[in-house]
C-alpha cells in the first residue's frame, strides 16, 4: 500500500518567476506532490539549494532510483535515505530544493495511501486546533526597493474566534492600509509577498498600520496584534547596524527594538539582531519576552544545533520554522519538538518565493505551531490561507 513505485521531479515557476523544484511520489495506492519555495532574505546556515536543472538531473540519475521500493510510511527512513545519499551537513550535494520537495511529497503520498489529510496523518488525534494566521501587510527590505527598512510589518488576529475570521481580518487590514496610503497620496505598489511597499519610512509605516488595525479591529469586534520582521542581517556591517539615516551599535539596536515594542505594543519581533548575536537576542528577550514573542529565523534556520544554543543562552522564546532551511520533514519535526520541549513557541513560515503548495498549513496544524506565517493576500499566499480554513472546518465539524 505504501511502497514507493515511482518518483518524478520537474521544473516549475515560483511567485517571483524563478525556477524551482516540484516532486511527485506514487505509492501502490497513494500519490503526493510538493514544491520547494525559495527565500530572498536567507540565513548563512540554511541548507543549500542548487540550480534547478542541475539538481533535478543529478537526483534523477542518483537519488531517485534509491528511493524506489522504500516504504513511504517510514518517513524517517525516507529522509535518512536522502541524507545518506547526500552525505553533507547542508544538503549541498543534492540541494535542499530537491530534498524538501521529495520529503514533503513522500509524506503526502503516505497520507493519501491511508486516505487521510496530511495534518491528521502527521498529527493524529493531537491535531486539534489551527494556528493564527500571521500576515505581512507592509514590506520593504529585501522584498521591495525604496520602501521601509524594516522588512515586514505584520498583523495577527489574536482575538479572532477561528482561522476563517482571522484570515479575513488580515485581508481587511491589508485593504485598509492601501486605502490609507492612497488617501494620503502615498504609493501602494507591492513587494514579493503581496504586502504594500510604499516609499515611506518605518515610523510612517507603524502609524499607518496602527490606524488600519484600530479601524478593522473596531469593525470586527476583536483584537489584532502587530509584529515586525526586522531582518537585521541586511543592516549588519562592520560591527554596526547601518540604516539610511542612522547607525546603531548592538546595544543601541537592542534598546531601539525594545522601544518599538513598548511604543507600538508589538507582540512579535522576528530577527531583531543579526544571525550570530545569540547574546544580543538574550538581552532583548530579558527586557521584552514577558509580553512579546522574540523569534529567531536567520538565528536558528530550523536547525536543532542552533536552537539548542539559543535555548542554553535564553536567546528567544520563539522559533521560525521553514522546512526548506533544514531540508527534510524529519529534521523539521525534530526542530519543532526541541523548541516545544523547552517551552518555545514555533511559527511555521512561507518564503518570499512561493508556489501554490499548501503543505505548510497542514504542518502548522499537525505540529502545534502558534502562528502560520503565509502572507495576507496573493494567489500563492491565499492558497495556504484557504487551506487553513478548510482544515479548521474538518477539525470542528
Amino acid at each position: 500500500m505504501t511502497t514507493i513505485e515511482a518518483v518524478r521531479l520537474r521544473r516549475i515557476l515560483d511567485s517571483r518567476g524563478d525556477a524551482t523544484v516540484e516532486a511527485d511520489v506514487w505509492t501502490t495506492s497513494g500519490f503526493g506532490r510538493a514544491a520547494a519555495p525559495s527565500g530572498a532574505s536567507t540565513g548563512t546556515y540554511e541548507a543549500k539549494v542548487r540550480p534547478v536543472d542541475e539538481a533535478i538531473r543529478d537526483a534523477e540519475q542518483g537519488l531517485v532510483p534509491e528511493l524506489l521500493g522504500l516504504d513511504a510510511a517510514d518517513q524517517a527512513g525516507f529522509d535518512r535515505a536522502i541524507r545518506d545519499h547526500d552525505g553533507t551537513p547542508d544538503l549541498s550535494k543534492i540541494g535542499a530544493n530537491v530534498a524538501v520537495a521529495l520529503s514533503l511529497a513522500n509524506a503526502k503520498a503516505a497520507a493519501a495511501a491511508y486516505d487521510q489529510e496530511l495534518f491528521r496523518y502527521l498529527g493524529g488525534c493531537f491535531a486539534s486546533e489551527t494556528p493564527f494566521p500571521l500576515g505581512n501587510v507592509i514590506g520593504g527590505g529585501a522584498h521591495a526597493v525604496n520602501a521601509t527598512e524594516i522588512q515586514e510589518f505584520l498583523v495577527v488576529p489574536t482575538g479572532a474566534p477561528g482561522a476563517r475570521e482571522g484570515v479575513f481580518a488580515n485581508a481587511a487590514v491589508h485593504a485598509k492600509v492601501r486605502e490609507l496610503l492612497v488617501g494620503t497620496n502615498r504609493g501602494a505598489g507591492k513587494g514579493d509577498e503581496g504586502a504594500w511597499a510604499p516609499a515611506i519610512d518605518d515610523l510612517e509605516a507603524f502609524e499607518v498600520l496602527q490606524q488600519a488595525v484600530g479601524m478593522v479591529s473596531d469593525d470586527l469586534g476583536f483584537s489584532i496584534g502587530i509584529g515586525i520582521d526586522v531582518a537585521a542581517n541586511a543592516h549588519w556591517k562592520d560591527g554596526r547596524y547601518r540604516y539610511r539615516t542612522a547607525e546603531r551599535s548592538p546595544e543601541e539596536q537592542v534598546a531601539y527594538i525594545a522601544e518599538l515594542v513598548e511604543r507600538f505594543g508589538l507582540i512579535y519581533v522576528e530577527d531583531p539582531l543579526h544571525e550570530e548575536d545569540f547574546e544580543g537576542f538574550a538581552d532583548l528577550s530579558e527586557v521584552v519576552a514577558d509580553r512579546c514573542l522574540v523569534c529567531g529565523d536567520d538565528l536558528f534556520v530550523t536547525n536543532p544545533e542552533r536552537i539548542t544554543r539559543g535555548i542554553e543562552l535564553g536567546s528567544a522564546n520563539c522559533v521560525l520554522i521553514k522546512p526548506n532551511q533544514i531540508g527534510t520533514l524529519t529534521d523539521t519535526y525534530e526542530a519543532i519538538q526541541l523548541a516545544h520541549t523547552h517551552g518555545l513557541d514555533t511559527v511555521m513560515s512561507h518564503r518570499s518565493g512561493e508556489t501554490t503548495d499548501t503543505t505548510i498549513a497542514h504542518l502548522a496544524t499537525a505540529f502545534g505551531c502558534i502562528f502560520l506565517k503565509s502572507g495576507a493576500v496573493g494567489g500563492e499566499r491565499i492558497a495556504k490561507l484557504n487551506e487553513l480554513i478548510r482544515i479548521e472546518e474538518q477539525l470542528y465539524t
